[in-house]
C-alpha cells in the first residue's frame, strides 16, 4: 500500500498536537505538527514508542528525567514508562508505536 503525507488528514489528538497517523497490523506512525506551548500531560501506555524530533525544541520528561530535545534527537520509550512533554517552539515530531495505537485510529 502506497500512502503520501499530503493526502492524510490531520487529527488534533490533544490541544496543539496535530497528527497524521498511519497504522499497520502491528505498529503506528504519527507525524506530529506541535504548536509552541502545547503540552502532552504525563501518561504511560503499553506500547513501545520511539520519538524523533525533526524540527524545533521539545522538552521531554521520561521516568522523571527532563531534557530538551533538538532536531535529530531520538528517544526510546519502554512500555509503561511515564512520560510528558512541552513544545518550547513549534515542532515536528515523528512517533513510532508498537503494537498499533488503536485509540489513534
Amino acid at each position: 500500500m502506497k500512502l503520501n503525507l499530503t493526502t492524510i488528514t490531520s487529527k488534533e489528538i490533544m490541544p496543539g498536537l496535530h497528527g497524521k497517523l498511519v497504522h499497520s497490523e502491528h505498529m503506528s506512525m504519527a507525524f506530529w505538527d506541535v504548536e509552541k506551548g502545547a503540552e502532552v500531560p504525563e501518561h504511560a501506555h503499553m506500547n513501545e514508542q520511539i520519538m524523533h524530533v525533526m524540527e524545533g525544541e521539545f522538552q521531554f520528561t521520561l521516568d522523571g528525567d527532563t531534557q530538551i530535545y533538538y532536531p535529530g534527537d531520538i528517544v526510546v520509550i519502554a512500555p509503561h514508562k511515564k512520560h510528558s512533554g512541552i513544545a518550547l517552539t513549534p515542532c515536528k515530531l515523528l512517533d513510532v508505536f508498537s503494537p498499533t495505537r488503536e485509540e489513534y485510529r
